[in-house]
């Protein structure tokens, strides 16, 4: 599967604008043939936007691991004892 590039969405938004565009003059025309083909091509542009999205959304969340803070380290006190002598 192809990841489009987040730098283009804009131009993603540029297609899906001009096939919203054409599939209104398909339909004022009464080219009906047109019409499925290009909402085919406008369902696969907002799939893209959708995607983009989401992984933008991704990317900006934080991510628990689990890891103990210092906090939680620095304050525990060992019970082991030092070398006998």
């Amino acid at each position: 599967m192809l990841r489009p590039d987040p730098a283009q969405r804009h131009r993603l938004l540029d297609i899906r604008d001009n096939l919203i565009a054409r599939i209104t003059e398909a339909e004022q025309e009464g080219w009906l043939g047109e019409i499925e083909g290009l909402q085919v091509s406008l369902a696969s542009a907002e799939e893209k936007l959708t995607q983009l999205d989401a992984e933008q959304v991704r990317q900006h969340q934080v991510i628990d691991l689990g890891m103990p803070r210092f906090s939680q380290i620095a304050t525990r006190s060992s019970t082991a004892r030092g070398p006998l002598s």
